[in-house]
């Protein structure tokens, strides 16, 4: 199967964002797939803002997406777009890299007025560094999302069975994507 890189931007330890996408790495899993978690906020700040490309844990990261087969990205929206950490992170990868790679954007919210910030702001980027294919995202209300004092999380029920859809869509699609980087 195929190995998954599953990205929180999310700056928050205690976010529901990460919580939400460790959820669905659940059901990646359980389908076969590896899921490699990288969580842009262990990646030190001085790294991330000083444009360090030769700092470990930025050659780190770059390694991590070099190695995947799909990218599942998730971020909370701020200001109409994704999160600070997650631009931060994306500047300092190679120009291509989501080369030949599937991908899952994934955003949450407090308000439906944030919708787009997947289409208009995410999207272009993830198609500017060459994914081959960015299957259809999906964004999730704060209030659908509920996450435990034990760290779980239940998802509202029209959230879950849109978001259920949208990781299989996913997954199905990490099967059929032909993987350019490795044609090279």
């Amino acid at each position: 199967m195929a190995t998954v890189l599953s990205v929180s931007g999310s700056p928050s330890a205690s976010s529901r964002t990460a919580r939400l996408l460790r959820h669905l790495d659940a059901r990646l899993t359980a389908q076969g797939h590896e899921v490699v978690p990288l969580d842009i906020r262990t990646i030190p700040a001085e790294a991330l803002l000083g444009a360090d490309f030769r700092h470990p844990a930025i050659v780190e990261a770059t390694g991590l997406f070099a190695r995947a087969d799909g990218v599942v990205v998730a971020t909370p929206v701020y200001k109409a777009s994704y999160s600070g950490v997650l631009k931060a992170l994306l500047d300092l990868l190679p120009q291509y890299a989501l080369l030949g790679k599937t991908v899952l954007p994934l955003a949450t919210g407090g308000t439906t007025a944030h919708v787009l910030a997947i289409d208009y702001a995410l999207r272009p980027v993830l198609t500017s560094m060459g994914a081959s294919h960015i299957v259809q995202g999906w964004f999730t209300l704060d209030k659908d999302i509920t996450v435990h004092e034990d760290g779980s999380v239940t998802v509202a029920a029209a959230a879950d069975e849109a978001l259920t859809q949208v990781v299989d869509q996913f997954a199905a699609a990490l099967g059929r994507t032909p993987l350019l980087a490795a044609a090279s």
